[in-house]
This record gives C-alpha cells, sequence and structure tokens, in this order.
C-alpha cells in the first residue's frame, strides 16, 4: 500500500541548475496534479548617491513617463526607502480595467492598505497594497509591463 511519491528531487536540482546557467530568477513546471516551482532571490549591492531637492515645490501630478536608463538605474541600485517592491513575477497594472483610471499618480495621497497596483501572475490578479500612509513620489512601471520579483513598482514618501 505504499503511495507513490510524485516529487522529483533530480528534477528539482535540474531545474536549480538551469537557473543558475542562465538569466532566469524563476522556473516553474507543472505535469498533471505535480507543480515544481524554483526560484532565486537576485540582489545587487550597489550604491546610488540621492540628490537632495532643489526646492520645496510640490511634486507634479502628471508626470510624462520617465527615460529608459533612468528606470533602469532606479531599477538596479538599492531601492528607495519608500519603494514598493513587487512581491512576485508578473504583469503590473496601474488600473482594474482598460477603460479605468489608474489606482494613483504621482502626487495621490494614499493610506496604508489602499489598492495601488495589480501584478497579474498566472491568470490571477494580485492586489498590491500601500504599505503605509504617504504620497506617491514616482510610478516606475506602465500599464501592461512586466515585472520581476522584488523590483521597485513605486515610492510612497
Amino acid at each position: 500500500m505504499a503511495k507513490e511519491n510524485p516529487f522529483d528531487p533530480d528534477l528539482v536540482r535540474e531545474l536549480a541548475n538551469l537557473i543558475a546557467d542562465t538569466d532566469l530568477s524563476e522556473i516553474e513546471v507543472e505535469k498533471g496534479d505535480l507543480r515544481i516551482r524554483v526560484a532565486r532571490m537576485v540582489t545587487a549591492a550597489v550604491t546610488v548617491p540621492v540628490a537632495a531637492p532643489a526646492s520645496h515645490a510640490p511634486a507634479p501630478v502628471v508626470a510624462p513617463p520617465p527615460a529608459a536608463a533612468a528606470i533602469e538605474a532606479a531599477k538596479s541600485g538599492a531601492p528607495h526607502p519608500g519603494a514598493v517592491l513587487s512581491p512576485m513575477v508578473g504583469t503590473a497594472y496601474r488600473k482594474p480595467s482598460p477603460e479605468a483610471k489608474n489606482f494613483v499618480e504621482i502626487g495621490s495621497k494614499v493610506q496604508a492598505g489602499d489598492k495601488v497596483l495589480l501584478v497579474e501572475a498566472m491568470k490571477t490578479f494580485n492586489e498590491i497594497v500601500a504599505p503605509r500612509a504617504g504620497t506617491v513620489t514616482a510610478i516606475y512601471v506602465e500599464d501592461g509591463t512586466p515585472v520581476e520579483y522584488g523590483e521597485p513598482l513605486l515610492v510612497i514618501e
């Protein structure tokens, strides 16, 4: 009456080696009722100097999309202390539906627990909520863009 164990440690080792040999941060395989997900945390120790603001003018409510170089610098450097990081790999959405308005904009005031984004992973929409009250000072993702685990999505100060 021994029940066959569908868990294959060799498969997990093989998937871990595949992640180590490539630039992937996560891989998932599914066969029948068995689903195996292997992920690694990728961190980089980079120091990014932060300039003090020149004036006390409020942040604009509508800002043009940041340059690609600025987005890459923000993603690759040490995250801002007020950064909201992606809890998973998926696709970020700034609004609940294509015809709806964005959850937040630069300059929006939020309370802890307010919905600020959605991240779709495996056809499931996961709510990203504000971890604290404050003002949204930067948004690093556009609607429908892919995000990685730990990637800064926006900043709440």
